[in-house]
């Protein structure tokens, strides 16, 4: 890895797997790439092709290319620490007794 790759990252397309199932017991999408490729702190990751439908009571699986950006060094550095402080936002704090004046 060269060091402008590492300072600005890359970006690769590879084949991928989409599950995409629409009933009642489960709403969801997920991508797998080929070869488990690891996905980092602000990696995008972007299939390509035309939008799919699928309604409802059905499940489709099918074969397209992503295309996958490598985040760099200051981008995954930023990524990791603004998911850490917006962790804080989960926290209520309060001083007050909480009854009413």
């Amino acid at each position: 890895m060269s060091g402008l790759t590492r300072v600005f990252g890359e970006a690769f397309d590879v084949g991928c797997t989409v599950d995409i199932e629409n009933t009642f017991d489960s709403c969801h999408a997920h991508v797998e790439l080929d070869g488990n490729l690891p996905i980092h702190p602000g990696d995008a990751v972007r299939v390509q092709g035309d939008p799919v439908v699928v309604p409802y009571g059905a499940k489709l699986i099918l074969r397209r290319r992503a295309n996958v950006r490598r985040a760099g060094a200051l981008k995954r550095l930023w990524t990791r620490l603004g998911g850490n402080l917006e962790c804080l936002d989960l926290f209520e704090v309060s001083f007050s007794s909480g009854s009413k004046l």
